[in-house]
């Protein structure tokens, strides 16, 4: 008598937020692919529509329909182990306490923000005073990794930009800490020589992660890529700091698996099947060095 099969498991959602770039080389098609990639379930919601693609930005708009509602008919969904990643908002401040406080009642056990100054290429978005903002509502309420690069990280702390690149990284870190943040894993893509090195700073301590190479050219999606596999990972079992490393070294494996749509623009990430990431989804090695603590008040 043969046992009757196991029920297959359940595939784990990631709820994304963020631009729609019909390109599809950043924002939600971006997530949505990367997710897909790890074996999650993506669902996706626009809070900002733009006319884009590989060479520029050209328009950032409000989406045409409620966030906040849309968010909210997935409510049913959003149980159990589920997790949200939040990219570009161009909403008006009502909408985006709104959507702070839909995702407040909602509670999603692991959360992730990537904030957004501008597309790489193109027209701007924000500056230092509206990340201020939204940090403070957004951050309050405990429990989010925030994913700045250096430059979205020195514009809320009120830096110049002639301080990008040598600013302190637990000065770039503080305004985060200092509104709520979990942690602060700064990308270190926009520091200056040959060698590419993130940090993950919470109010204990900063640890540096480990350091690579700078690899030629540049890619679109970076960011969006990073975040989305680090909430992916995180769904599938990763501590905090072994999903940001393994997120960096999945970009770098994929780096040399790029083109350009038609031959025009900058570099997108091909598309992965299901599974097909280099390493399966066994754990990553990897630890803390301390470093100076950072004060949060």
């Amino acid at each position: 008598m043969t046992s009757p099969p196991l029920p297959k498991p359940t595939p784990l959602i990631a709820l994304c937020l963020g631009g729609m770039d019909p390109s599809a080389g950043a924002g939600l098609l971006r997530d949505v692919m990367t997710l897909s990639a790890l074996g999650i379930h993506p669902m996706a919601v626009a809070t900002a529509e733009t006319l884009q693609n590989g060479l520029a930005c050209q328009l950032i708009e409000a989406p045409s329909l409620d966030p906040v509602k849309r968010i909210e008919t997935l409510g049913p969904h959003l149980v159990g182990r589920w997790g949200v990643k939040l990219g570009m908002a161009a909403l008006d401040e009502s909408t985006f306490r709104r959507l702070a406080a839909t995702l407040r009642a909602l509670g999603p056990p692991i959360r992730i923000w990537d904030p957004i100054l501008a597309p790489s290429a193109g027209i701007g978005l924000h500056d230092g005073a509206d990340l201020r903002r939204m940090a403070d509502v957004l951050l309050k309420d405990g429990g989010w990794i925030v994913n700045p690069n250096r430059g979205e990280s020195a514009a809320i702390a009120g830096l110049p930009p002639d301080q990008i690149q040598s600013a302190d990284v637990g000065l770039l870190a503080r305004p985060w800490l200092e509104r709520g943040a979990r942690a602060v894993w700064l990308k270190g893509g926009h520091a200056p020589g040959q060698e590419i090195q993130d940090f993950w700073i919470t109010c204990e301590g900063i640890a540096p992660l480990p350091a690579s190479p700078r690899l030629p050219g540049q890619r679109r999606g970076t960011g969006c890529t990073l975040a989305a596999t680090w909430l992916g990972l995180r769904l599938l079992g990763r501590t905090e700091v072994a999903a940001a490393e393994e997120s960096a070294q999945r970009l770098r494996s994929r780096w040399n698996q790029a083109f350009a749509p038609g031959g025009a623009g900058r570099p997108v990430f091909a598309p992965e099947g299901q599974g097909a990431w280099p390493g399966g989804l066994g754990a990553c090695p990897g630890g803390l060095s301390a470093r100076p603590e950072v004060p949060c008040d």
